[in-house]
């Protein structure tokens, strides 16, 4: 029987939030967990990719509320990809676009970033200002799981997404479209009914018996 994937508890997300060090990892943690993005689509943003305003219209962008462009580019210096190779547009919480002001604050104080149209960037060292790189994102990651007693990784946040959908109610053809997913079968392994959902049919049943 296949396992469903690992995913974060309520109380985890808000630990590992909590235990960013910077606004960069507290934006990328919330984006991952809020969007259900594969950490190489958020490795690959630009800044023109942000629409957070409730309209857009301004930018040339029909779509209403805050939300993320996710476009196949093959041109990405740190080598980021959008697996699907389709574009698509994910809609955002109103904690991702706080978590992006306050990451937007730091990252007009990293002057190497000035020129640099990725939206996240290195923000120390010699590689200041450049585009964040998949190893580099995976061990801010997993340090931070680390700090908080828990393993941590970054597809592990797009599971997370995509099992809350699942769990909120949220048609599996909707949650197909927001994670990208060409076919449902790779979303069909978020279908997994928990032991809430197992004594819950149970006790259901059993109560329409006891009538």
């Amino acid at each position: 029987m296949e396992l469903p994937p690992a995913v974060l508890s309520t109380g985890q997300i808000d630990r590992i939030l909590s235990a960013a060090g910077t606004a960069r990892d507290r934006f990328l943690l919330a984006l991952l967990l809020g969007t259900g993005l594969r950490i190489g689509e958020a490795l690959g943003l630009r800044r023109e990719d942000i629409h957070f305003l409730p309209d857009s219209q301004h930018l040339g962008c029909q779509i209403a509320g805050a939300h993320v462009h996710v476009r196949p580019r093959q041109n990405n210096s740190n080598g980021a990809r959008a697996k699907s190779g389709r574009h698509r547009h994910v809609p955002v919480e109103r904690r991702v676009v706080n978590a992006y002001r306050d990451h937007l604050v730091e990252r007009d104080g990293v002057q190497q970033a000035a020129g640099c149209d990725f939206v996240f960037v290195n923000l120390a060292s010699r590689h200041a200002g450049l585009p964040m790189s998949y190893s580099n994102a995976k061990q801010v990651i997993e340090r931070i799981g680390n700090r908080c007693g828990f393993r941590a990784r970054p597809h592990m946040m797009r599971h997370t997404a995509a099992t809350a959908w699942i769990r909120a109610g949220v048609d599996p053809d909707v949650v197909q479209t927001l994670l990208g997913h060409v076919s449902a079968a790779s979303t069909a392994v978020y279908l997994h009914a928990s032991d809430d959902d197992l004594r819950a049919a149970v006790d259901l049943v059993a109560a329409g018996g006891n009538r």
